[in-house]
Parts: C-alpha cells; structure tokens; sequence
C-alpha cells in the first residue's frame, strides 16, 4: 500500500515495541485526534491501553496506520472505502505488512552498517 515515495517522506519505525500515540502522530504525519477518530472507524486499529487509558500502540498499528493515512490522503479514498479495502485485502495486507517491514529493516541495518563503517 505505501510506495516508496511516500514511505520517505515519513521517518523510519524505531526498533520499540511501543509507542505513545504523540510519538505515532510524528511518525505518521497525523495528528493525535485524527488517531483517536481512526481508532473508532478501523477495526485493525486496536492500541493496548493501560492505566489512565493511555494508549500504547505496536509496530504493526503504526504500519496500518500508514496504510491508511496513504489511502486517505495520497489515494483519495473516503473513510469507507479506506474500510473497505483495508478489510477485503486481508491477504494483501500480510504481503504489505512484510514488505514494509522488511523494507524498514534494510534502512535500519544501513544505517548500522553507516555507524560500524566509521
């Protein structure tokens, strides 16, 4: 779902595995109210909450959170639509997930091999 173009323009997933939601919005380019909207209208969308109800989201919420932010914003999709596809590509979903993941590792070990050059 995310093409590398745009994937740029975002900053790459620190190795955490938990993130607040003011650190998803940088990460993600949207602010935190439009996270807590999307909560309600993507079912994908499930951050553990603790005490306080803060919210704590994973790796794989911040990469759907892309996915939709992409859809939304670079593809035009209407929230519906966004839903939609989100939920009829569960297959096609996993290969993106992988994809994105696997693309963030090779920019993560770069930047290791950059550091171990030096």
């Amino acid at each position: 779902m995310l093409e590398a173009a745009n994937n740029n323009e975002l900053p790459p997933i620190p190795g955490k595995r938990y993130f607040t939601i003011g650190e998803v919005s940088d990460l993600c380019g949207v602010k935190p109210h439009v996270l807590r909207y999307w909560e309600q209208e993507f079912p994908q969308l499930k951050p553990v909450k603790r005490r306080g109800n803060r919210r704590y989201y994973q790796r794989h919420d911040v990469i759907m959170i892309r996915q939709i932010r992409s859809l939304l914003y670079e593809h035009g999709f209407t929230i519906g639509g966004a839903r939609q596809k989100l939920a009829g590509g569960e297959a096609k979903e996993d290969v993106s997930h992988s994809k994105q993941i696997i693309k963030q590792m090779i920019s993560e070990l770069e930047d290791v091999l950059e550091i171990l050059k030096r």
